[in-house]
């Protein structure tokens, strides 16, 4: 069921930027967009602001399944979704399966929720495909499944909270292109797009590189790899060590984040620029110091909350948005001061929290 544009989704036409930072019970309005048709890869986005539900009517029992919790970005959407849970008054289960290689430990971690009793599962998925079989399966225990952040094909979902990470990839390539138009001097980009095979990899490696198309930006091979932090830095330092020219290092947070302990070790900061095609508090604060140049915010807590509410609404039967998410911008040196950062960023001493009763 589609949610209507009456009390609880409004048109917007306020920037992102300007929403306050959100209260622990009031984290909403929020500006995003809604994908129409939903689950469509190429559908046509509207404007919206996304209104959450002030309480669940009973104490739904919620399963989250992420892929690990390896960084900071992860830990966000734990933050969005365990936060949400506590404000609507719903139960939350979070298992992590070790890494984006751990597909069957995923699945299997799944199961076991349901089997647990388990209303709804939101998933942050470690394959695009690969998690089909047993969305459908749930599908026929009347188990909806909210895919999260990453995306899945899956026909038989309930509902999608992601942004399009195509979007995410294009803005750092046009970022990039802007700087190195078509006719200056040409520029090496290492490109580290992230674990080769999931869906939001693929997405953003396909906006980057359409984005980049015409400049002078020449991207190298693209080297995939998981997103630990030692994966990511031994791929970095691959690059700087088969090409000295190289003059960007852009991809995942993670390998933003490791490029610039290697950059001030071989004295090369200030002549590598890094980007990172989203966000993390890592990520922010090499912007706030410096060292990183830009990254488009997904809004990751925003995306977790919603996933909690679009889980209460399908299990209560109420009018909900199938495939929204919260609305991209790029933040950078210049704009940085502007940002509500309890938006985009969970708090800088939380924790990991694996449960809510």
């Amino acid at each position: 069921m589609k949610m209507t544009r009456m009390s609880t989704v409004l048109l917007a036409g306020v920037a992102m930027m300007a929403t306050p930072a959100f209260a622990a019970d009031a984290w909403y309005p929020y500006d995003a967009q809604e994908v129409t048709p939903a689950f469509s890869t190429d559908g046509e986005t509207t404007d919206m602001t996304y209104e959450a539900l002030d309480k669940a009517e009973k104490p739904w029992n919620i399963c989250v399944s992420f892929p690990h919790m390896k960084d900071a970005y992860w830990l966000g959407v734990d933050y969005g979704v365990v936060e949400e849970a506590k404000r609507l008054g719903v139960k939350l289960n979070v298992v992590e399966a070790g890494g984006y290689t751990e597909l069957n430990n995923q699945i299997n971690q799944i199961e076991d929720c349901v089997s647990g009793g388990a209303d709804a599962v939101i998933i942050g998925a470690i394959s695009y495909d690969g998690l089909n079989n047993v969305v459908s399966e749930l599908k026929g225990k009347d188990v909806p499944v909210i895919d999260v952040i990453n995306g899945m094909s899956s026909p038989d979902l309930a509902a999608k909270s992601l942004v399009s990470f195509y979007t995410m990839g294009a803005e750092t390539g046009k970022y990039l292109a802007e700087k190195h138009p078509s006719g200056s001097e040409t520029v090496k980009v290492g490109w580290f797009p992230g674990p080769a095979g999931a869906g939001w990899v693929e997405a953003a490696h396909k906006g980057f590189m359409e984005a980049v198309e015409g400049s002078a930006v020449e991207v190298l091979e693209p080297r995939y790899g998981d997103t630990g932090k030692e994966a990511q830095q031994r791929l970095v330092e691959d690059v700087l060590q088969a090409d000295p020219d190289v003059k960007y290092i852009a991809g995942t947070a993670v390998t933003a984040e490791a490029a610039q302990g290697l950059l001030r070790e071989r004295g090369l900061m200030g002549d590598v620029g890094i980007l990172s095609f989203y966000m993390t508090p890592g990520v922010y604060q090499g912007i706030e110091r410096g060292f990183i140049s830009a990254a488009p915010a997904d809004s990751m807590v925003i995306q977790g909350r919603i996933a909690v509410d679009q889980a209460v609404r399908v299990l209560e039967g109420k009018d909900y948005v199938k495939h929204v998410g919260p609305k991209i911008f790029v933040v950078d040196e210049a704009n940085i001061k502007d940002v509500a950062r309890d938006n985009i960023l969970p708090p800088a001493n939380f924790s990991p929290v694996f449960s809510v009763n």
